[in-house]
């Protein structure tokens, strides 16, 4: 049973951990092929139908079928509400102090003059962690939800941030800016994970680090259920296959988890692990993308964006009780047994 973060590196295009492997982990320190599994369905909409997605208790939905809420509409509105209670009620579940700063360790922040983007900083708890080590004048957060950002700016700490509202997806920022990128919490709402993560390339300068933590995908039934259905929750592959499509090196990943679920990892998590990657050469991504899959200046049918957020948010809320399920379990279970 194990208790703290895991490292897993690259070895000739496999992924293999170092050391044990958590309980309900795909990987549980085996090494595997690079692949993805692959199964029908998608939440896009034609003309006025809603395409509900075929969330299946057997197979998982592949990361180019967006969840309900993996739409940068639904996605805005998401945050409007859970921007009042996020700090406290969210984060006491599934991304802790504990835990942000042991994510942010591979990020590897060792001067306080580094130049720092924190993509999809939101309230700014993340952008907390990393201003321990950064001055916060040469820090930026961004976010697309200005109701996030007004939260960050309340935080004293980070007064002298630069808080700006955009696209993780299309950054305003020129190729070869940052010393470092942190998205936190992010990735599971694009519509378009590539297409970030290739961005988080364009704008680092060379031999920059980009730290990209995110939640990790479940292999209980009900749990891939309500994730399928929810936000996108990527397998570790996935990640590796991201960084290193867009051109990155040295790609590995760190696991972390709430203490108290035991490194259990069967139910996902939103925070579960920590990808980081370096750019070994200046200039744009060598990957080359078409134009993007979601237009959010075009309108969408108010009965399916309204269908879609309602549905999500709802199976969202599953995942605010599976860190009190947890708990209890950790309370009531002997330590030293699996829970």
């Amino acid at each position: 049973m194990l208790y703290g973060a895991e490292n897993l590196a690259i070895i000739r295009g496999r992924v293999a951990a170092n050391g044990l492997g958590f309980n309900g982990s795909e990987l549980n320190g085996r090494k595997f092929p690079l692949k993805v599994n692959l199964a029908c369905g998608n939440s896009i909409s034609r003309g006025k139908t809603l395409v509900v997605p075929k969330c299946s208790v057997s197979l998982p939905r592949p990361a180019s079928q967006p969840r309900f809420i993996q739409h940068k509409k639904e996605a805005f509105w998401f945050y409007r509400f859970l921007s009042i209670v996020y700090d406290h009620v969210i984060n006491p579940g599934h991304w802790t102090e504990d835990m942000r700063d042991e994510a942010l360790e591979p990020a590897d922040l060792y001067s306080r003059n580094m130049l720092v983007v924190d993509v999809g900083g939101g309230t700014g708890f993340t952008t907390l962690g990393i201003v321990k080590s950064v001055d916060a004048k040469n820090v930026t957060i961004l976010d697309q939800s200005p109701h996030q950002l007004a939260k960050a700016k309340q935080k004293e700490p980070l007064k002298e941030c630069k808080i700006i509202e955009g696209d993780a997806e299309d950054l305003p920022f020129k190729t070869d800016y940052a010393d470092r990128y942190i998205s936190a919490g992010s990735i599971e709402y694009w519509p378009e994970p590539q297409r970030g993560i290739k961005e988080a390339y364009r704008v680092l300068k060379i031999g920059g680090k980009a730290c990209v933590i995110g939640p990790v995908y479940p292999t209980h039934w009900l749990s891939r259920f309500f994730a399928d259905a929810w936000m996108l929750f990527p397998k570790e592959e996935e990640y590796i296959e991201w960084f290193t499509k867009a051109g990155f090196k040295d790609v590995k990943i760190k696991r972390i988890g709430p203490k108290w679920y035991r490194g259990v990892r069967r139910h996902g998590l939103i925070m579960g692990c920590s990808v980081t990657g370096v750019k070994p050469a200046s200039g744009d991504s060598p990957l080359q993308l078409g134009p993007k899959e979601e237009d959010v200046s075009k309108p969408v049918n108010p009965f399916v964006f309204l269908a879609r957020f309602l549905l999500g948010a709802l199976a969202g809320v599953y995942y605010v009780l599976v860190p009190v399920y947890m708990w209890l379990k950790d309370q009531i279970v002997p330590k030293g047994q699996p829970i």
